[in-house]
């Protein structure tokens, strides 16, 4: 395999790129070496690119599509998207360009270094440089989402757009800081949202901006669920707070001021089994007699979207 952060560490970026290459290297997944393979026999494709649509595109229609469909089915579960790869349009179980038509508005990343954290296969870094983003480092320990990145780059080589097998305690001391941040599905996963929130600060520069995407709990009050077990068939979900009480742990992290960009309540629409996306999802995770509260009896999964800029 390979070493496919070359182009970041050419970047200015050099202790980044390394600490994401040994990462990978030492990957022991026992799916690495079948995903590998998958990756191995993409046909060939260029750098033909247009990532400022819901779909982006990336690379040419191939000469054979069923074998790259087969490759890409490799390496299932596609969560994030949609996508367009050599043709190959991917209906993933997430229709993540509603989310990203949710922010997009209140947001001007041109010429700017992007970090994202909790990635996925770097759908919403190809919508950034599609916004004008000069460069993009999403960070996710899920190694099948690093695959699904890594046949992206081979299929469109070239991209300034990065997904590195760490989490956020992996990234060095000396991380340089980001024009804007984005921490989007990660913070219910955190045992301490709010030194969570300390780190989104420290890692942006002074004028950047965080954008910050959670469960929240609707209506008003200083309520936060702490879910006993799992929460939507969800593991690690820590706290789920009401808005007021997520502005709080906001400002007790230094992060004043926030402007809410959106709330909404998620729908099967907008999360759902698909070809793509074959297990259960949102439909299986809610009360079938009450689909306003989840099958563990919590209400079920409404998510805001908030703008701090320091």
């Amino acid at each position: 395999m390979k070493n496919p952060y070359r182009a970041l560490r050419n970047a200015g970026w050099s202790v980044l790129a390394e600490c994401a290459w040994q990462s990978l290297k030492n990957s022991s997944h026992g799916d690495l070496q079948r995903w590998l393979e998958s990756i191995e026999a993409l046909p060939e494709s260029d750098a033909s690119v247009d990532m400022d649509r819901a779909a982006p595109v990336l690379g040419r229609p191939v000469d054979d599509p069923e074998l790259l469909r087969k490759c890409l089915f490799g390496l299932h579960p596609w969560r994030k998207g949609p996508l367009q790869l050599g043709g190959v349009r991917i209906d993933t179980e997430w229709r993540s360009d509603w989310k990203w038509n949710r922010v997009a508005p209140y947001l001007d990343l041109a010429g700017q270094q992007v970090l994202d954290i909790g990635c996925g296969n770097g759908y919403f870094g190809l919508r950034m440089l599609g916004a004008g983003a000069k460069l993009v480092v999403g960070i996710d320990p899920t190694m099948v989402f690093v695959m699904q990145w890594l046949a992206m780059q081979k299929l469109a080589p070239g991209l300034k757009n990065f997904v590195l097998p760490i989490g956020i305690e992996q990234l060095p001391a000396d991380t340089p800081s980001f024009d804007s941040v984005f921490s989007m599905g990660v913070l219910y996963h955190r045992r301490d949202p709010v030194e969570h929130l300390r780190r989104l600060r420290n890692l942006v520069r002074p004028g950047g901006q965080i954008v910050l995407e959670t469960l929240v709990l609707e209506g008003g009050g200083e309520q936060t669920l702490e879910p006993k077990g799992r929460y939507a068939r969800m593991r690690n979900v820590h706290a789920v707070p009401a808005l007021t009480v997520l502005q709080g742990w906001l400002k007790q992290a230094g992060l004043a001021g926030a402007q809410v960009m959106d709330v909404s309540k998620t729908t099967h629409e907008e999360q759902r089994t698909t070809e793509w996306m074959t297990f259960e999802s949102l439909r299986e995770s809610l009360d079938s007699n009450d689909p306003s509260l989840t099958i563990e009896g919590y209400p079920a999964p409404v998510r805001a979207a908030l703008l701090v800029k320091l």
